[in-house]
């Protein structure tokens, strides 16, 4: 990977141009949480009128292409390169299987893998599945790459699906008393599992949840400069409406111009409040 493009950070102040290379690994985001407190985060694109994905019946769920850059996909590595496990769902395992969207399984670029080393990380972040259904097949460069993977479903999911990847020799994660994953007892498995640094790339059903449970940390988010439109859409979340939960705090924006082709887009950086016990 090679950017060497620059970007125009808004805020904080000082206005100044900085280089998108290594402006999420400056983060130093696996050094921000704990086997007891892990740090969560999350990172999405969307459209001016909310759109991170499109509908149909002939692509399923799909991201256009128009509204993508490599300038956002660098980044999106960026914090891929510093996770000790990354969170999916068996939607993507199974879009990835009819080659619809790309493997972001592993990371791939040689600069980052071997920041990875240099960091004392793994060469690859273990995968974390959720689903519900239990029906998805496994891609192949995850035992290429020597990862652990994890199986994370409801307590009600189908008895003869949870045999099956018992089986298989995949240990299963419950964390939920339906057959839904849930937020809070997600990460609290992955925080006995020892992993520190937890990146969602589950879509917005997770990231809801997450957040309702006040598990997240940060979240970054891409806005491009272009309005989509279109009657099936996904959009960040998918449930009620949020209370306090919802508020965030702005803690970086940057601006490029001319990324997409004609139009220009905001890189932005959202902190969120943990929440504490207060047992005593």
């Amino acid at each position: 990977m090679s950017i060497q493009k620059k970007l125009l950070r808004f805020y904080p102040a000082p206005c100044e141009k900085v280089s998108i290379k290594g402006l999420y690994l400056a983060h130093q985001l696996h050094k921000l949480g704990t086997a007891e407190s892990p740090f969560v985060y999350a990172n999405f694109l969307s459209s001016l009128d909310g759109r991170i994905a499109l509908e149909d019946t002939v692509q399923g769920t799909y991201i256009p292409k128009h509204i993508t850059t490599a300038s956002d996909f660098g980044l999106f590595m960026e914090l891929h390169a510093q996770a000790d496990c990354i969170i999916t769902h068996g939607g993507y395992m199974r879009t990835l299987s009819e080659g619809r969207l790309g493997n972001i399984l592993q990371v791939r670029d040689k600069e980052l893998v071997e920041w990875r080393r240099n960091n004392g990380l793994k060469p690859q972040p273990a995968v974390i599945i959720a689903s519900a259904s239990l029906n998805f097949p496994l891609d192949n460069s995850l035992k290429e790459h020597g990862q652990a993977v994890y199986i994370a479903t409801g307590s009600n999911a189908d008895p003869d699906r949870i045999r099956y990847w018992q089986d298989l020799g995949y240990p299963i994660l419950f964390t939920g008393e339906d057959q839904m994953v849930h937020g809070g007892p997600l990460i609290d498995a992955l925080s006995s599992l020892s992993y520190r640094t937890i990146y969602l790339v589950a879509g917005p059903q997770m990231l809801d949840t997450v957040i309702r449970e006040k598990q997240l940390s940060r979240l970054y988010l891409t806005i491009t400069h272009q309005l989509i439109g279109g009657k099936d859409f996904r959009t960040l979340l998918t449930g009620t409406t949020l209370g306090a939960e919802g508020n965030l705090i702005l803690e970086a924006m940057y601006y490029e111009q001319d990324a997409p082709p004609g139009s220009g887009q905001f890189f932005m950086q959202f902190g969120l409040e943990r929440s504490t016990s207060t047992d005593t």
